[in-house]
């Protein structure tokens, strides 16, 4: 089966390469999803942000693509064959907000599947790689 693990990603945090480390013992194939999305402002375009995902994955990981995406990604799903959404929580707040996106989803036709952050990962969020480098 194949995954999608979307996000803006902006930055890709050590967490969020957790996620596709654990999500590739889940699934056959693994694609990470650079999306936009219109609520937040990135520093950099998706093609520049998944530019910078690659240059992060390790080369090793051949079960593991990046794509860029401006639409929905329940759309993509459909259109790649994906049959599930990866997403990755660090505490309750994250759940309650992925949860209303997962029920959304779900009612496309793609269902999700949540993966806890390591303890050590999760207060590491790209908002808080953003201040700091700043």
């Amino acid at each position: 089966m194949r995954a999608v693990y979307p996000g803006t990603f902006d930055p890709f945090t050590p967490g969020h390469v957790n996620v596709v480390e654990r999500a590739r013992e889940l699934f056959d194939e693994v694609v990470v999803l650079v999306a936009v999305n219109s609520s937040k402002r990135p520093g950099t375009d998706e093609e520049a942000r998944a530019a910078a995902v690659r240059a992060i994955l390790p080369v090793g990981w051949t079960s593991v693509t990046v794509a860029a995406w401006s639409g929905l990604t329940s759309a993509y799903c459909r259109q790649h064959d994906v049959g599930v959404i990866v997403r990755g929580v660090r505490n309750t707040s994250d759940l309650q907000a992925e949860y209303q996106l997962a029920a959304m989803n779900q009612s496309l036709g793609v269902p999700t599947v949540f993966l806890p952050a390591r303890p050590e990962l999760a207060a590491v969020s790209s908002t808080a790689v953003r201040t700091l480098r700043n």
